[in-house]
């Protein structure tokens, strides 16, 4: 009442009606991300103002383009799409758990407890889970040469959820092998030196890895070579176009023949850069078969270009400043900024050399490279919704290849995890628990049955047979995951199902203080003076 008193235009929920309007939020943002959840999710077809669609089962992608209006609502998406941002994976996952939370939550506020004790009860169930999830990990040694068998079904494991089983199972091969491809010793994996390039024809499974690189540009000059094999490459950042001097100056001449003299003069630095690079060509291609080609991150004028084609150099102009890193790491050799010291220590070398047209696109691919550290995923699809699609899985899988280098171990899948610590919680740590904190570790214990359930959902199958089927198992102390195929237990680990340690860490660290967030909330105030009703 003193809040009308000081602001009568305010909007006020109390206590009840602002608990129920976060719970409603949370359940109702789960519902729209439920049925993506798993191998066998549906897909969301999203339709923008100008009637663009998209098509996506991707939760990251979904919440990120969807118009949400309910702060509460925002509020998990933003938890969510953090989560996506720090591991890679698990936006569906942590909003269906806030929202199983939340749903577990009111059972016991309608029969009259109070959200603080419920929230003391998550805080504790929250830490068993996490000393849990460290016992029930499995530990994978990477060392020199990493186990390719472990990172292929753990990236597997992420495709299949993204796309349909083919082609997860051909992306799972790229992705890993173009993980291992920039992966340095004792150096932190850089995805950004795996350049993800799309080309709109053919089919989505004619996607593959390029060991080597591909630029979306192609050679300036109509007469220089389309293909070349055996290829020293030269990779600098060196302008060989005209350049008007800084200062103002002007020149009189008298007759055509000075003014020709200044002409020459002017592109005499130009052209001796050029030379330097003749010359180097000539010293290193001398009596071979091999050939030159300059990469270079400036402009090459066409008279340049020209005397570079009379040499049978191939010369590309103006590529992108990430490409000349990833050049140097794919090629070998060095970029350099100045023709002066040009030595055949700083050139690279590759295979094949050929350029791909496409339509009014031109692509340069840089092939069969001797020890490379960067690569291209040369993406192919009909359309834009596929390539779309493909981008994001591929994105994730590789987020979860690395992942699981970088933790050296794996987490059961396919809800093995979820059933085994809702085992722990209800069977020792609650237990070990005083008073009514006990009913906060059953709501968590609970609401964690909500990954094996959905994915049950999802396939069409009966959930209560299924979890009764699972629990029953763990009972027995056997592990077992959902065979979503048939309904019956299994073993994640014959299977070959894996989730990253790391995403479902973050899931189990995030899902519980968004979730007590909210519970707390006991008075929703819309106050702000840009909020305010207008009178």
């Amino acid at each position: 009442m003193s809040l009308r008193v000081l602001n009568p235009n305010a909007e006020v929920l109390n206590k009840s009606a602002a608990l129920h309007m976060n719970i409603n939020a949370a359940k109702g943002l789960q519902d729209v991300l439920k049925s993506n959840l798993g191998p066998k999710g549906t897909i969301k077809m999203l339709v923008g103002g100008a009637g663009d669609i998209k098509l996506t089962k991707d939760g990251n992608t979904l919440l990120k383009e969807m118009q949400i209006q309910n702060p509460t609502a925002i509020m998990i998406a933003r938890t969510a799409v953090a989560q996506d941002d720090i591991s890679g994976d698990g936006t569906t996952s942590t909003v269906i758990f806030i929202g199983e939370l939340m749903k577990q939550s009111e059972r016991y506020i309608d029969e009259g407890m109070h959200p603080r004790v419920l929230v003391d009860g998550f805080e504790i169930a929250k830490r068993a889970t996490l000393q849990f999830l460290e016992k029930f990990k499995t530990p994978v040694v990477m060392g020199n040469e990493p186990d390719k068998e472990i990172l292929k079904m753990v990236a597997r494991t992420t495709l299949r959820t993204k796309l349909y089983e083919a082609l997860a199972d051909q992306l799972t091969d790229i992705v890993v092998n173009s993980v291992l491809c920039v992966r340095k010793p004792d150096e932190p994996i850089d995805l950004f030196m795996v350049e993800i390039m799309y080309m709109r024809h053919k089919f989505d499974v004619d996607t593959r890895l390029v060991e080597g690189l591909v630029l979306d540009h192609g050679s300036r000059h109509p007469d220089m070579k389309r293909r070349a094999e055996n290829c020293y490459i030269l990779t600098c950042n060196v302008s060989l176009e005209y350049e008007k001097s800084e200062i103002n100056a002007g020149f009189f001449y008298s007759n055509a023949e000075q003014r020709e003299a200044m002409v020459a003069a002017e592109r005499r630095s130009v052209d001796e850069r050029v030379k330097k690079i003749i010359e180097l060509k000539n010293k290193v291609c001398a009596d071979t078969d091999n050939n030159f080609i300059v990469i270079n991150q400036k402009g090459i004028d066409p008279p340049s270009l020209h005397l570079l084609q009379q040499a049978g150099i191939i010369a590309l102009r103006r590529a992108k400043r990430r490409n000349m890193e990833r050049l140097v790491l794919a090629c070998g050799g060095e970029a350099v900024n100045s023709v002066d010291d040009l030595t055949p220590d700083c050139l690279g070398w590759a295979g094949l050399v050929y350029e791909h047209v496409l339509g009014e696109d031109r692509y340069t691919f840089v092939e069969n490279v001797k020890n490379p550290h960067s690569c291209t995923i040369l993406i192919k699809g009909p359309n834009d919704h596929t390539i779309a699609q493909i981008k994001d899985a591929v994105r994730d899988g590789l987020r979860a290849v690395k992942n699981t280098i970088e933790d050296e171990a794996v987490v059961l899948g396919a809800g093995a995890f979820e059933v085994a610590a809702r085992q722990y919680l209800i069977n020792e740590v609650k237990k070990t628990v005083q008073g009514r904190a006990q009913l906060g570790v059953e709501a968590f214990a609970d609401a964690l049955l909500v990954v094996p359930k959905t994915l049950a959902e999802n396939s069409g199958l009966d959930t209560q047979d299924v979890i009764i089927g699972l629990t029953g198992e763990h009972d027995r102390g056997n592990i077992v995951g959902l065979n979503h195929q048939t309904g019956e237990p299994m073993d994640p680990q014959m299977e070959g199902i894996f989730d990253n340690y790391s995403v479902k860490r973050q899931i189990i660290n995030s899902g519980p203080v968004i979730a007590s967030q909210l519970l707390l909330v006991d008075e929703v105030i819309r106050a702000g003076r840009n909020m305010r009703k207008p009178t």
